[in-house]
């Protein structure tokens, strides 16, 4: 079967077709180009970014809390505008990739301001006005920047094959390789390092080890994900009329699988907690015995996505994300239940191994929710453009995230006045917090989440696609795609 420029193949009879299982478009320098991707998302620093603001920088728990208020309403505006110009873009380069193309140079330069902070204001408090002026001018320019890029970056990979079977492919491949080409390795490596500078063993400037980690990784990552999006292409063809915002609003409103995805992230929206880092940090004093905790279980967690063909094949989507979420929760509660028996919260060689035990039986899931939860999104849009006629993948997306960034906002800053309230100070010396705070901390990380998010999976139980009906979505699909690209080869020649 031949390939046109669009991807689409030209079958001459499409009344057989199975485009999921018959054909596969990306090539190998692709695939290579899209696992180099995926690791680039990883390759950074940000786990730490709550120490560093804490830590270093020092923006005041209850001025953090207003600038997120503020970022995140005129992220809502911004969303809404740029959705609608990008569902609206028709290039030969695609829908996408100019703005894939031209915003990831200067976003990577940005970012670069960002762990310079300490050098523009050295040695100033958590209410200094210059510095909480520039914190938000550059909130405000990086909240822009990285809406368009995320926007066209989550159409994007729902476009560049047409075929699920092979997505998933994809999918479980690069989440399987990423980890052996060290995605998480400046993680552990910052991690072992941080350890080192709080407890005085090297003289290194906090500041400067953050700085260096930081832009470096930008840099390497940047590289990484610029090569992808000069080498892929996208393949499912767009409408050639674009869609008005009537129509936008219209595909949000009948997409079901999205209703129900913005309702169960909604519901477990309401989730309050802190990472597990800082409790560790706070408490024991160091990051590095996560990553001691956590190496037993990188084998099996390999050995996970070999479970995830024979478990589509047996069990519905539905099945194995209901499942996934009542796994995890189980085994978090198991794991706060042990840290209040004696205290052990407070003992660090138990907590390591209750932390082990844990990610030992998470592991065994975490391939199946790593590419289950990734391929239902883009299942959602194929099925937007089953109900429709059209894709609306940037619309779609703020629609999901926009109710989302309104309850975020109020959340990060609930989480910041949490802070307060349970009597954590800024700037103590590591694992100087009072016993309280202490065990709020580790609360906070394991329990509350649970507990304050709970509602979250009911949705999870009218996921629509059967099995029977997600194939006859994408036979339709396959039929309409070859008459669209048909269409638009002759007006081409007109």
């Amino acid at each position: 079967m031949a390939e046109n420029n669009t991807g689409v193949q030209n079958t001459g009879n499409t009344k057989n077709v199975n485009v999921y299982e018959n054909y596969n478009y990306v090539s190998t320098k692709e695939s290579v180009a899209y696992l180099l991707n995926d690791v680039s998302n990883t390759f950074n620093i940000n786990s730490f970014q709550e120490r560093y603001i804490w830590d270093v920088v020092k923006i005041d728990f209850t001025i953090s809390a207003i600038v997120n208020i503020f970022t995140s309403a005129w992220d809502i505006f911004n969303d809404i505008i740029l959705a609608t110009v990008v569902d609206g873009t028709r290039t030969r380069l695609g829908k996408f990739r100019p703005y894939l193309l031209g915003l990831q140079i200067p976003l990577t330069l940005l970012g670069a301001l960002y762990w310079m902070l300490p050098i523009f204001f050295p040695n100033t408090s958590a209410t200094f006005v210059p510095k909480l002026i520039f914190y938000f001018a550059f909130s405000i320019i990086n909240e822009t920047a990285s809406t368009a890029i995320s926007l066209a970056k989550g159409g994007y990979h729902s476009t560049i094959t047409p075929n699920p079977n092979e997505r998933v492919r994809l999918i479980t491949m690069v989440e399987l390789l990423s980890g052996y080409l060290g995605e998480d390795l400046p993680r552990y490596i910052f991690g072992a390092l941080y350890d080192l500078i709080v407890n005085k063993v090297i003289n290194w400037k906090l500041s400067s080890a953050f700085m260096t980690f930081g832009i470096g990784t930008s840099l390497i990552s940047s590289v990484m994900t610029l090569y992808f999006f000069l080498v892929s292409k996208e393949r499912v063809p767009q409408s050639i009329e674009k869609p008005n915002i009537k129509e936008g609003l219209h595909a949000i409103v009948t997409n079901y699988p999205v209703l129900l995805m913005c309702l169960s992230d909604f519901l477990g929206g309401f989730s309050v907690g802190t990472s597990e880092t800082n409790y560790f940090i706070d408490v024991f004093g160091s990051y590095s015995l996560i990553t001691l905790a956590n190496a037993p279980s990188s084998f099996n967690g390999s050995i996970s996505y070999a479970f995830v063909g024979p478990l589509r094949r047996r069990f519905s989507s539905k099945a194995i994300w209901v499942g996934s979420d009542i796994y995890g929760d189980i085994l978090n509660m198991g794991y706060f239940l042990f840290g209040i028996i004696n205290r052990n919260y407070t003992k660090m060689i138990p907590m390591v191994i209750a932390v082990g035990v844990r990610e030992f039986m998470g592991k065994w899931t975490f391939g199946v929710n790593k590419v289950i939860n990734a391929d239902l999104w883009n299942e959602a849009m194929d099925y937007c453009e089953w109900k429709n006629g059209y894709r609306m993948e940037a619309t779609t997306s703020v629609a999901k995230s926009l109710v989302l960034k309104i309850q975020g906002s109020l959340m990060n800053s609930v989480r910041s006045l949490i802070l307060k309230k349970i009597g954590y100070v800024q700037g103590l010396e590591i694992g100087t917090q009072d016993n309280r705070t202490k065990f709020w901390l580790f609360a906070l990380c394991s329990a509350v989440p649970v507990v304050t998010g709970a509602l979250g999976i009911i949705p999870k139980f009218l996921w629509p696609l059967t099995k029977e009906k997600r194939n006859q979505m994408y036979k339709d699909l396959a039929e309409r795609r070859e008459t669209l690209v048909s269409a638009a080869a002759g007006e081409s020649a007109e």
